[in-house]
């Protein structure tokens, strides 16, 4: 990264704290992590707003990620994290300077293609990229610490919980009566889920099957 980006990126991550609360491990991946590298126009790479991508999808503001990202609760504890809906890998990049490997599934091909070119790029090794319907998850490396949804589902695959560890947290933008909303479950066990509303949020749609 030059010194004109991680400027850029520097301010990008004291703007987002002054915002919200964040982590010391997530203010230094925000730092860390070329935004550039993954939004379209570098010109309005580090606004706070989604910007268009490849294939009518969009890429999450940084403070979308943030809050996303803090959501997890990441602490040292945390190995694993899979990610459902990768894009162009931004959320992906800020998980894997936080925690051991990412597994991340994309429906998209194209959009797979440009994450993998992008970590590539910036010499990024930890994040394992699939594409498939995200869905039906990422049975072979399972069970994750984290699970992240980073499009609107209405319900949660049942796949999805299976995957998750007991104790485990899983957290996905929800419609509901026409609105979206940030919820956080909680594994507490095999049969029992609690959740949480953390506040409404705007993510494109979480569809089946792969293109």
């Amino acid at each position: 990264m030059d010194s004109l980006e991680k400027l850029r990126c520097e301010k990008m991550a004291e703007e987002i704290a002054d915002k919200i609360a964040i982590s010391p491990a997530l203010y230094d991946a925000l730092k860390s992590v070329s935004r550039s590298e993954f939004a379209p126009f570098s010109a309005h790479a580090f606004s706070l707003n989604a910007q268009p991508i490849l294939a009518s999808q969009w890429i999450s503001s940084p403070l979308t990620v943030a809050r996303m990202s803090m959501a997890l609760d990441i602490d040292e504890s945390v190995e694993n994290v899979l990610e459902i809906g990768c894009g162009s890998g931004y959320q992906s990049a800020i998980l894997a300077y936080m925690v051991r490997r990412v597994f991340a599934v994309e429906r998209v091909e194209r959009l797979v293609g440009e994450a993998k070119k992008h970590f590539a790029n910036l010499g990024i090794r930890n994040i394992n990229l699939r594409h498939d319907d995200g869905n039906v998850g990422w049975r072979e490396f399972a069970p994750y610490d984290r699970i992240l949804l980073s499009a609107c589902a209405s319900k949660i695959d049942d796949r999805l919980f299976a995957q998750l560890k007991i104790g485990g947290i899983l957290v996905a933008p929800m419609s509901e009566g026409g609105a979206q909303y940030i919820i956080k479950f909680h594994k507490i066990s095999p049969s029992e889920i609690s959740q949480e509303n953390l506040g409404a949020c705007e993510f494109v749609p979480l569809i089946s099957g792969i293109q």
